[in-house]
């Protein structure tokens, strides 16, 4: 009898991260956005914060504020600040009222 786990299959995050870039490329040149400032990593950290830490739903909007928040402030804004901001009201009692 075998009594050994079976294998699962591999997830090759190389691959489907450069599936997710040439994704990120080609959607930014129909938007007219510089890819470089889509950090997919950061956006993972935020939605994963508001989706664990708030509610799932408003995971999506998080990154949603953040961009409009990004957009709106041109060339000064800081989305690491941005993201920080946003992060900050998961803890506090603004989502209470």
């Amino acid at each position: 009898m075998n009594t050994s786990i079976p294998s699962r299959p591999t997830h090759d995050l190389t691959v489907e991260q450069e599936r997710w870039n040439a994704w990120v490329r080609s959607t930014s040149d129909l938007l007219g956005i510089d890819p470089a400032v889509v950090d997919i990593s950061a956006i993972h950290d935020l939605t994963r914060t508001i989706a664990r830490e708030l509610d799932r739903p408003l995971a999506p909007v998080s990154s949603f504020m953040l961009g409009v928040a990004i957009g709106a402030r041109g060339a000064d804004a800081d989305p690491a600040a941005l993201t920080a901001l946003i992060e900050s009201t998961v803890h506090s009692d603004l989502h209470q009222r």
